[in-house]
């Protein structure tokens, strides 16, 4: 990736199917975005050019004609079709795509004509501005510049066609059109034509057993003779139609110094910081009432307790954006109530809650916030002591957070079949209680900083941490994945109740949580380490079960079963470098290379941003959402760290060099002294 926020393409990648493979995405800050790949083929049922917050699809193309003096026409844009057949092939002139400061732009070169296209959505509307510029062309030439909108009205995860309707358009006074009176598309010189184009293809629908083909409707175009300088813009809005957003160039100039304005704030030191603060930035969004909140990852990801809680401190703390994390924490505040009223399908995320909340307090130093937080991480323990909706409750025989019985995936491993979890835990996981007991810890922390007592919660915290490290030691090496595990869902234990062995990274949260169970037992996190960095780590995180263990699945990919039974089998994920750094940094252990692939899987899959998981078997290919909140939050707070281990390394060399050369000095001194 080159210097600076921008990252940059050639004709090679530009004009083959190597760019297929490409995606960008441009957010809203409501939960709407646009997204599509690089040379501007729709490989998804997700690419569109509008999609509202609520996901449904609207605009899904704009398709550039050009028609240069003389008449010959050149269609730019990009389709593959049920046949088999690419046409047109429009990226074969496309020589350049840019991602400069979150903005895609394109540049198609015909002989000396070259027309630009840039895109920028206006921020807290769900609107999106598509700018088209000639930027060069013979001197006194023009052309002739046609937009072909292709529409859709659908969710975003499924399909429409000609068997039903064709969606409802209109033609407002004012210009442009409206569809099904959800959203509008205007510009200038615009021609209704109305008809389908039958058969496009989507081939990754089809390689993750879907249907792969639709029919979109191809409302009108919009048409303009250019200059060179000139420009043809479209905006697209859905909301209130009569109510227009600011002029197209005006919204793309507003994107770039937004951006600008986010770097400067975070306070980058590099190339791949600058892409990860504005990644980060697409997953912020503001809900209707006001509350910031996260959306886990695009295309297909909405939010939720767990993610967000997961990817606060590097979202948020990492990006110096304190100040909306404390409002979207403050908008948890009913937490323990909800826990008790109702089941969240979610036995951590209150737990990851409360160490977003120490977190933030920790790293801002705000002990106001601290004091008005308290009472709600408290409550989040009393919900716990008590039992939850959820069916996770305390064992008052060893203090440990036990699920009595998972049938909905209630931890992170949460992938689902018509039969039920493909891995379930119940019984006592190691990473639930390893957070219970930071979370008991940082309870314990923040009454103290709140000048109250906290002498209970620290002998609680005691006896759970105890308590793991007692009950989870296997004999293997590492730790227990699931004590007390129920016999039902582990079929290898004998259809009595036991202790799962099997190898996962859940344990590594005993040793990289700043409250952890573990962390004061050296030799057991260096078997954990050891065996850790020899079966579960990859280029792209680690995998979510051991190469050797039973049900291992190395390839995610095919339908939907396969790729479920796959997605906590053996798929590697990269959140949980986050952790893996923390723990090797805690046991003094090299971590300079750790974030080496991944850094430069920032310009592979989701452009500028981070895949959420990779295949186990090498090479590890990325797959599932190929922008996730959690990876780019995982690896800004991996980077924090590995920046402050080399500080204070380097300061311990410069301090421990002072203290030698001192001591050589000190004999000189006693020998010059003497007569």
């Amino acid at each position: 990736m080159p210097p600076g926020s921008v990252m940059t393409f050639g004709p090679h990648v530009c004009g083959s199917s190597a760019g297929f493979e490409h995606e960008w995405l441009v957010t809203d800050g409501t939960g709407g975005h646009a997204t599509g790949t690089l040379p501007g083929l729709r490989t998804r049922r997700y690419h569109g050019l509008l999609v509202t917050p609520e996901r449904q699809l609207a605009l899904a193309a704009l398709d550039p004609v050009v028609t240069l003096p003389g008449g010959a026409v050149v269609r730019l844009a990009v389709h593959e079709w049920a046949s088999g057949a690419i046409d047109p092939a429009g990226h074969h002139h496309l020589e350049l795509f840019e991602l400069a400061d979150g903005v895609p732009r394109w540049r198609w070169r015909i002989g000396e004509v070259v027309i630009e296209r840039e895109l920028a959505m206006t921020r807290g509307r769900n609107s999106v501005a598509v700018v088209h510029r000639l930027v060069a062309a013979p001197d006194g030439v023009t052309v002739e510049l046609t937009l072909t909108a292709l529409c859709t009205w659908r969710p975003a995860d499924a399909e429409r066609d000609r068997s039903g309707d064709p969606p409802s358009v209109a033609v407002p006074d004012g210009g442009g059109f409206t569809v099904e009176d959800a959203y509008r598309v205007d510009g200038p010189g615009f021609r209704p034509v109305g008809g389908w184009y039958l058969g496009a293809y989507t081939r990754e629908e089809d390689a993750r057993g879907l249907n792969p083909v639709e029919d979109l409707w191809a409302a009108g175009t919009f048409q303009a003779v250019l200059a060179v300088g000139e420009t043809l813009s479209v905006s697209a809005w859905s909301g209130d139609l009569a109510s227009p957003p600011p002029a197209a160039p005006v919204v793309v100039a507003d994107a770039r110094r937004r951006a600008r304005k986010l770097l400067r704030a975070a306070g980058p030191r590099d190339a791949v910081d600058k892409a990860l603060v504005l990644a980060a930035d697409q997953f912020i969004v503001t809900r209707p009432d006001g509350t910031p909140a996260v959306i886990a990852g695009y295309p297909w990801f909405g939010s939720y307790l767990r993610d967000t809680m997961t990817a606060y401190e590097g979202l948020f703390l990492g990006t110096g954006r304190a100040e909306e994390g404390a409002r979207l924490l403050r908008a948890h505040a009913g937490l323990p109530d909800r826990m008790r009223a109702a089941p969240l399908n979610d036995a951590d995320g209150p737990l990851w809650f409360v160490h977003a909340a120490e977190r933030h307090v920790h790293r801002t130093g705000d002990d106001a916030f601290a004091a008005e937080l308290l009472p709600v991480l408290e409550g989040v323990i009393a919900a716990y002591t008590k039992g939850t909706s959820d069916g996770v409750r305390v064992d008052p025989a060893d203090g440990l957070l036990a699920i009595d019985a998972d049938t909905a995936g209630l931890t992170w491993m949460n992938a689902r079949l018509p039969r039920g979890p493909v891995t379930p835990r119940d019984g006592k996981p190691v990473e639930l209680n390893a957070l219970w007991a930071n979370a008991l810890g940082a309870v314990g922390a923040l009454r103290e900083r709140c000048g109250r007592d906290a002498s209970v919660v620290h002998a609680r915290r005691d006896a759970v941490k105890a308590q793991v490290v007692k009950r989870f030691r296997a004999p293997d090496g590492w730790l227990f994945d699931v004590v007390d595990a129920h016999p039902a869902a582990y079929p290898k234990g004998g259809g009595s109740i036991h202790d799962d062995a099997v190898l996962r990274p859940n344990q590594l949260l005993a040793f990289s949580l700043p409250y952890a169970p573990a962390a004061d037992e050296p030799h057991l996190r260096s078997r954990v380490l050891q065996a850790a960095g020899s079966a579960l780590v990859t280029p792209l995180g680690l995998r979510s079960l051991a190469t050797g263990e039973y049900g291992y699945h190395g390839t995610h990919r095919g339908g939907v079963v396969a790729r479920d039974t796959a997605y906590h089998q053996g798929t590697a994920w990269v959140w949980w470098l986050g952790p893996y750094v923390d723990a090797r940094v805690a046991a003094g252990l090299p971590v300079d290379a750790a974030l080496t692939a991944v850094e430069a899987h920032l310009g592979e899959c989701g452009l500028g941003s981070i895949s959420e998981i990779a295949e186990g078997d090498a090479p590890h290919r990325p797959t599932g959402a190929p922008f996730s909140a959690r990876s780019v939050a995982a690896v800004l707070h991996a980077r924090a760290v590995i920046r402050e281990n080399r500080k204070l390394q380097t300061a311990t060399a410069e301090k421990s060099g002072k203290t030698k050369l001192a001591r050589e000095a000190a004999p000189r001194k006693r020998r010059n002294a003497l007569p």
